[in-house]
């Protein structure tokens, strides 16, 4: 048995929760869940990033006080993400006690060891990333990410000696490159380091700039910079239930994330870990941006896609079914309610819950839900016993991979295999003739087997539908994994299941929005 510690960023709480919140907390919830299906000792953290200067101006727009603000968003996530189903062993907020207190020991530790120091500094400011640019990273004069023009700021702050361990980090990604996966953010981020762009980090703002953050231990006329305070949180999620936790679970830690904010991952927090003397992160897990009907997804458009909304028209498990399958992990993709409904359509209601209601209707009408002896295997038997003993050794790789979109694509294919065995073996057509009978229960029991296999296979990504799957066939959901499918020994003679139920209604096109 292994471990895995995964984590999802603290999310900042200048918004509620939306499709991107969304699709990384499914990520870090399938990878958790595969991995508790392995055998391995798991822990999830996520939570909400609540100080800085966008949390400080939304709040003074709202008319109420940047700590009423946060008390207000933060349970908002928390309520999403139990709603929407999600296992998580920690939600931390940065307005924590306990994470404050380990914001301000690491602060003093690293002020200890001399690599803080005090200066004077005139930049170019963006708000919106609540950090100072560099001339190099502007584009037409504007921040790239948010299109405003920087405000030229000059003040006293403190700075963490970040360029001290660039080459240490450089040296690293080299020799551990799935570090960064997939790797192409990872060419960007050595691409960055070795640019000679990269400076000492401002890790302070002045009390009388802004007053919502933690103190600087050493100065309290200071408050810390959002994410110096923001990326302890990995360590402090792990720290509230003891130094044996974050001792064991620590070397295991998987930090997923979008591509937004991978420098301050890639960059700022192993340097602030090797000057903690802490181990750095196991991987970086970095996926690409979602956009709605080919636009970037904004309030003043629209179109911001709400993971309640979606799971009130039509389920959780058919939207995050959706985003798992639509979206190659690293790259972009779109979202739309004609691809949805689509894609529900074709993989859940056609093919999934068909094959489960064909199955289980013919089950109950021939045999009165009892199952019968399996016989010798015929070829169109052994086809499909292939077909899913393929996928049983596939998807776990895959899902390891990262490749979730392949690793479903490789499941269906077994589905569809069930379904054309249907086909082909025709049982409602040999059902008509007496004597065929054990030929059709044979077939039944074959079909049986292949539901709990695609059961089994689906426990991380559709946790819901697995179960449900299960308990139709009547058979115990497995904390673990088999290690193999021993095809034809679970359902004994006389083994009776369920009647049908409607796993996944279809959603008529006329709904959706083109």
């Amino acid at each position: 048995m292994g471990r895995f510690y995964v984590t999802t960023p603290i999310y900042y709480i200048n918004a509620e929760p939306h499709l991107g919140h969304t699709y990384t907390t499914v990520i870090a919830d399938t990878l958790a869940r595969f991995h508790r299906a392995r055998g391995d000792e798991t822990f999830l953290v996520t939570g909400t990033d609540e100080h800085g200067d966008k949390i400080a101006a939304v709040a003074a727009d709202a008319g109420v006080s940047p700590g009423a603000y946060a008390d207000r968003i933060s349970p908002l996530f928390r309520e999403t993400w139990d709603a929407c189903g999600f296992h998580y062993d920690q939600f931390v907020r940065t307005t924590d006690v306990y994470h404050e207190r380990i914001v301000q020991d690491f602060l003093s530790r690293v002020h200890a060891n001399g690599d803080i120091y005090f200066s004077r500094y005139g930049g170019l400011y963006c708000t919106g990333c609540e950090r100072f640019l560099t001339e190099k990273e502007l584009v037409d004069g504007q921040c790239p990410d948010h299109l405003t023009v920087p405000t030229l700021i000059e003040e006293e702050n403190y700075f963490f000696r970040m360029t001290k361990y660039l080459d240490r980090l450089v040296a690293h990604y080299e020799a551990h490159p799935e570090t960064i996966t997939p790797e192409h953010y990872r060419n960007e981020v050595l691409g960055m380091l070795r640019s000679g762009g990269i400076g000492d980090l401002c890790i302070s703002r002045p009390k009388q700039r802004l007053e919502w953050g933690i103190e600087l231990p050493f100065d309290r006329k200071y408050v810390t910079y959002v994410w110096f305070d923001a990326l302890i949180s990995y360590v402090s999620g792990l720290r509230v239930h003891g130094e044996t936790t974050f001792e064991a679970m620590w070397p295991a830690a998987h930090h997923v994330m979008a591509k937004d904010i991978l420098k301050p991952h890639a960059i700022f927090w192993p340097t602030m870990l090797m000057a903690l003397d802490l181990p750095l992160f196991r991987r970086l897990l970095v996926h690409g941006y979602w956009t709605h009907r080919g636009n970037k997804m904004s309030k003043s458009l629209g179109n911001v896609i709400r993971p309640l909304e979606m799971k009130a028209r039509f389920g959780m498990e058919p939207f995050r079914y959706f985003l798992l399958r639509e979206m190659a992990f690293g790259q972009d993709a779109d979202f739309s309610d004609t691809a949805f409904v689509k894609r529900v359509n074709a993989d859940l209601a056609n093919n999934l819950g068909n094959l489960v209601s064909r199955t289980l209707s013919m089950q109950q009408r021939y045999f009165g839900g009892a199952v019968q002896p399996l016989g010798p295997a015929t070829s169109e038997d052994q086809e499909l016993i292939a077909a899913f003993t393929e996928a049983y050794h596939a998807v776990p790789r895959l899902t390891e991979e990262l490749a979730l979109h392949r690793a479903l694509e490789t499941l269906w294919r077994a589905i569809d295999q069930a379904n054309k065995y249907i086909v082909v073996t025709a049982p409602f057509t040999l059902a008509k003739d007496v004597a065929q009978h054990p030929r059709v229960g044979a077939i039944l029991h074959h079909l049986l087997e292949a539901l709990r296999a695609a059961a089994l296979l689906l426990a991380w990504s559709l946790p819901d539908t697995s179960k449900q799957i299960l308990a139709l066939v009547g058979v115990e959901a497995h904390e673990a994994l088999p290690p193999d499918l021993a095809w034809g020994t679970h359902f004994p003679p006389g083994h009776r299941t369920r009647p049908p139920v409607i796993l996944f209604p279809r959603i008529e096109l006329p709904s959706a929005t083109p």
